[in-house]
């Protein structure tokens, strides 16, 4: 397969606080902390309490997902011509993310290194399938291209967005594969 932009740009990454720093910071509770998180947690152990209900009594409590969260799920995904991730290459960043927790949708855009990058609808896929995976079955997810980034950003915006075509992209192995090594090196 030919490059088509063989010389990307590529940018600084940012540092944000991934779950593993949650966890060695709970890890790091004395005894008297340690009651707060669950009862028979000792100093040094990590033990998650899931309330089983929420403010009302009668609903199961969840965890919001902002748009972090939803960063912190795209960023490490790899650009299927370069060796490099997403976020390296700035094909998607934390600005482009909008999610309504309430509404339960979630809206990313992202930015093809070059106009006419043949490998838009293969990015947009690998997100699109990347966040259905990792999020809540409640989440409606829209990902689009940067408006004026793309030549055919209206088409390729409407198969990515097209249940249907999805559907049948991912009953094609090679693709399915393909989609599979981007997401290979991300968190779930």
């Amino acid at each position: 397969m030919e490059t088509q932009n063989a010389n990307p740009t590529v940018h600084a990454v940012t540092s944000t606080g991934s779950p593993r720093a949650v966890v060695d910071l709970l890890s790091e509770l004395d005894e008297e902390d340690a009651g707060a998180w669950g009862s028979g947690a000792e100093a040094g152990e990590l033990r998650v309490v899931c309330p089983s209900a929420g403010a009302s009594g009668d609903t199961p409590a969840r965890d919001t997902i902002d748009a972090h969260e939803i960063f912190e799920h795209i960023r490490h995904l790899n650009d299927p011509e370069h060796p490099l991730t997403l976020e390296q290459l700035n094909v998607v960043g934390l600005g482009n993310i909008a999610v309504d927790d309430g509404r339960s949708s979630c809206d990313v855009r992202f930015t093809p290194t070059i106009p006419h990058c043949s490998m838009a609808t293969l990015i947009g896929l690998c997100i699109r399938v990347k966040l259905i995976r990792s999020l809540p079955a409640r989440f409606k997810v829209t990902v689009t291209i940067t408006p004026g980034t793309h030549a055919s950003e209206l088409a390729v915006n409407k198969q990515l967005n097209d249940k249907e075509r999805v559907a049948a992209a991912l009953e094609n192995t090679h693709l399915l594969k393909v989609v599979n090594q981007c997401i290979s090196r991300t968190c779930s």
